[in-house]
């Protein structure tokens, strides 16, 4: 796995998906992590102020079809792509010779100031979905995927789809169950698949600072398989019932019920396109009948279901 790291990198397009792959590694899967400069620097600044020392330096990479090369974004993406000629001819080469290109973020620019996303799907953050499509008109931009594919390019929207990404690839490599694993290990629990849209129920509703009800939802997500009441998760985070309930419904702009129904359906969802069987879900889900799981995925995807 090769970390392309450019001046004024973004850290987490890099260590997000890194650290996927390293405990992958401490966990027993034959890859190899390495960080690449594309400067002649073997010291370069990250957007945050903290420096990344002794890279590769591009020269001495050597990538065969099937490798996989990360480029990430960066603070001043819009003038590194326009000036850094050498970078984007390798990234024609590594297109043409098969191996595998993953943008995080807005890396995706490196790609379509390449020409290789020409006729391609592809996407990026969505803050910059349409700038992205403004620029390189030749490229499908898809505005409601966390992740494209297409051919030996994988192109992620942001940083949290990029730890998608890199699980979905690891899974593509190891197998389900060391990617289980993983996820568990660095308590990303829920996987995305490549079409979901980019704002998911796991993000949509956590976008508040409240500490208290991110325990609530922790709480909820790695409990999905077991009962529990209201009273249970209010004595977790020692909260009143009613406070607890208050507060949720301020910062979420949904009840706690609607929230665990909510995330049960996306889990079941994402349980039944791995080949799970309706019994197998229910049962994952603490459900006591296949049709209690049938009405809510009916209710929330009437048209899947």
């Amino acid at each position: 796995m090769v970390f392309i790291v450019p001046e004024k990198v973004h850290l987490l397009d890099v260590s997000g998906p890194a650290h996927v792959f390293y405990e992958a590694k401490n966990t027993g899967a034959q890859l190899e992590l390495l960080f690449v400069s594309i400067d002649e620097s073997a010291n370069i600044e990250s957007s945050a102020g903290l420096y990344f020392g002794k890279l590769t330096p591009l020269n001495d990479l050597e990538v065969f079809s099937g490798d996989f090369v990360f480029v990430p974004g960066s603070e001043n993406i819009f003038s590194i792509t326009k000036t850094n000629k050498t970078f984007l001819n390798y990234i024609r080469e590594w297109h043409k010779k098969g191996v595998n290109i993953c943008s995080i973020c807005v890396g995706a620019f490196w790609l379509a100031e390449a020409s290789i996303l020409n006729g391609k799907k592809s996407t990026t953050h969505w803050r910059y979905l349409d700038e992205l499509q403004k620029r390189y008109p030749k490229t499908k931009v898809q505005k409601e995927n966390l992740f494209v594919i297409e051919d030996n390019i994988i192109m992620s929207a942001g940083v949290s789809s990029g730890i998608d990404l890199s699980l979905y690839i690891l899974e593509k490599l190891f197998g389900y169950e060391l990617t289980l694993k993983i996820s568990n290990e660095i308590v990303y629990f829920f996987r995305r698949a490549a079409g979901d849209p980019q704002l998911s129920p796991f993000l949509e509703y956590r976008n508040h600072i409240d500490s208290s009800i991110h325990r609530i939802q922790d709480y909820i997500m790695n409990n999905l398989n077991r009962k529990f009441t209201l009273n249970e998760i209010a004595e977790e985070v020692n909260m009143s019932k009613r406070n607890m309930s208050r507060r949720f419904k301020l910062n979420t702009q949904i009840t706690i019920g609607e929230y665990i129904r909510i995330i049960k359906v996306e889990r079941a969802n994402y349980l039944l396109s791995k080949g799970y069987t309706l019994v197998s879900t229910a049962l994952e889900l603490n459900y006591k009948s296949t049709h209690q799981l049938k009405v809510l995925l009916k209710r929330y995807y009437p048209s899947a279901y």
